[in-house]
């Protein structure tokens, strides 16, 4: 059984605007909810009194609500994939209840590790305001969890796909279980890549579509052994210079 392409164009599209219009507003901005504001008091070094200027000037709430707006646009297009997996297994009264729930979990899931990754970015911003330091720290982490088994591990369970019930309670409880377990995976694979940009003093709008397309194009790659091995994804590119290709020669 296949979804049809009218419900694969809406999923497709719903999906990617949402992700579109909640970049303009990270690229915008407001309230600083993406960049980390210093002062002369955190800049002589940690303390009680910087601690309690740099919450003031930058609010928990604020610096979370910017971490789930980078995880929307930077993971929602990775959910096409399940979502569009949802809707060929739900009776099409419950597709959209359950696609919500499916997103609700996974999202919270990811809401949940920024509590913690906001308190790292605080943490770090206290001890070195303004320095690069934390962020090549972070990068590099990265780059070894990159080419990790574990890495791999989580990579390999965000492929799964499971089977859900059709009916009542039972559908609903299933796609917000899913979204939970692929939202584990998803943090599990992608914790250091996302912690990355929001490290940096200058340039995590660059950073934050560099790891868009690095995490993206790794979910598109197919399951692989659990072994330390260095990864490059190249499913995504070579998918875009075909459609590019394509195009071009369509225009001849």
């Amino acid at each position: 059984m296949k979804l049809s392409g009218t419900d694969c164009l809406k999923i497709n599209l719903v999906i990617l605007g949402i992700s579109m219009v909640t970049w303009l507003l990270l690229l915008v901005n407001p309230g600083h909810i993406m960049t980390m504001e210093h002062c002369h008091v955190s800049a002589a070094g940690p303390s009680a009194a910087s601690l309690k200027m740099l919450l003031q000037m930058n609010p928990f709430s604020s610096q979370l609500l910017g971490w789930g707006l980078m995880v929307v646009a930077m993971m929602l297009p990775k959910l096409i994939v399940p979502v569009q997996s949802i809707y060929l297994q739900s009776l099409r009264r419950y597709r959209l209840i359950c696609s919500l729930l499916f997103v609700t979990g996974y999202l919270a899931v990811w809401m949940a590790a920024g509590v913690i990754m906001v308190g790292i970015i605080i943490g770090l911003n206290l001890l070195m305001p303004g320095s690069y330091i934390p962020g090549l720290g972070v990068l590099t982490i990265a780059m070894v969890w990159q080419f990790s088994p574990v890495k791999q591990k989580f990579l390999n369970l965000s492929h799964d796909h499971y089977v859900l019930r059709a009916f009542g309670w039972a559908a609903y409880c299933d796609s917000l279980e899913f979204g939970v377990k692929h939202g584990l995976w998803c943090v599990g694979s992608g914790w250091a890549l996302m912690l990355f940009p929001m490290l940096l003093p200058q340039g995590h709008n660059l950073a934050m579509i560099v790891v868009t397309y690095i995490m993206i194009a790794e979910h598109l790659e197919h399951p692989a052994a659990k072994v330390w091995r260095i990864r490059v994804p190249l499913k995504l590119l070579k998918y875009t210079l075909a459609r590019t290709q394509m195009k071009l020669e369509g225009l001849r």
